[in-house]
C-alpha cells in the first residue's frame, strides 16, 4: 500500500520540505551522536564495551582509506569516513523494525529509502571530491586534468561526474527502498488473518536479517566509493 509523505512549504518561497525525511535524518544524526558520545566519554588504555566498538570502526575506516591512498593524504578524511559509515548504516536500519503511518502519512521509515536524500548525499560527495582535487593540485592544474589525455574527452569526463552522482545515490536508494517495499508486503500478508500471520513470520525474520546485511554492505560501499572518487581527484595523474 502506498502512503503519502508529509510536506511543508516554506512560506512565500515555493520550497517544500518532506517532514518525514527531516525527522528521520535528525533521528539518525542524534543516534550517531549518542553512540559517539557514549563511546568516548570514558576513554581507557584497554578499551572495553562501546569504546572497543568505536575503535574497531575507526580501524575499519582507516583500512578503507589506506586501500585507496597513502595515509598522509587520506588521514584528513578519517572523520568523514567514520561519520558517513555510521550515519548511513543507522539511516538504513531505521525503517527495518517498523513503519509509523498517521492518517495515511508515512512518518517513520529509513531516510535512505528516499532518492532525494541519497542523491543529496551523493552530490555532497562529488562536490567534496572536486574540492579536494582542487586543494591538492591547484585550480589550474585540476582544470587541465579534464582535458587529458585528449581534449575532446572533456565532455565525457564532465558527464562522468553526473553519472557518478546518479549511480552512487541510486544504488543506495534502490537497495533500501526495495527492502522496505518487501517488508511492507509481508506486513500486509501478516495482517490478512491468522494463516497469513503464521505464513509471514519466517519470511519477515529472514528478510529483516538479509536487510541488515544489505544495509551494512551499502554503507560500506558508499564509504569505499567516496574514498575511491577522492583518491582519483587528488592523484597527480587525474
Amino acid at each position: 500500500m502506498e502512503h503519502l509523505s508529509p510536506t511543508w512549504e516554506l512560506p512565500g518561497t515555493g520550497i517544500w520540505f518532506n517532514l518525514s525525511n527531516v525527522l528521520m535524518l535528525l533521528i539518525a544524526a542524534a543516534i550517531v551522536f549518542l553512540i559517539a558520545l557514549i563511546s568516548t566519554r570514558s576513554l581507557k588504555l584497554k578499551p572495553t564495551g562501546m569504546q572497543n566498538f568505536m575503535e574497531w570502526i575507526m580501524d575499519f575506516v582507516k583500512g578503507i582509506i589506506k586501500s585507496n591512498m597513502d595515509w598522509r593524504t587520506g588521514g584528513s578524511l578519517h572523520v568523514l569516513g567514520i561519520t558517513l559509515l555510521m550515519f548511513i548504516f543507522v539511516a538504513n536500519m531505521l525503517g527495518l523494525p517498523f513503519a509509523i503511518v498517521v492518517d495515511g502519512y508515512l512518518w517513520w521509515k529509513s531516510p535512505t529509502a528516499d532518492p532525494g536524500v541519497t542523491l543529496t548525499l551523493a552530490a555532497m560527495i562529488i562536490i567534496l571530491s572536486n574540492y579536494y582535487g582542487i586543494k591538492a593540485n591547484g585550480f589550474g592544474s585540476y582544470a587541465k586534468s579534464f582535458t587529458k589525455p585528449m581534449w575532446f574527452l572533456t565532455p565525457i569526463k564532465i558527464i562522468e561526474e553526473f553519472a557518478n552522482t546518479l549511480t552512487l545515490g541510486l544504488r543506495l536508494y534502490g537497495n533500501i527502498f526495495a527492502g522496505e517495499i518487501l517488508l511492507g508486503l509481508l506486513a500486509g500478508l501478516a495482517s490478512a488473518g491468522a494463516l497469513g500471520f503464521l505464513g509471514a513470520i519466517l519470511p519477515t525474520l529472514a528478510w529483516q536479517g538479509f536487510s541488515i546485511f544489505v544495509g551494512s554492505i551499502q554503507a560500506f560501499i558508499f564509504v569505499m566509493l567516496t574514498m575511491v572518487y577522492i583518491s582519483h581527484k587528488v592523484a597527480d595523474d587525474h
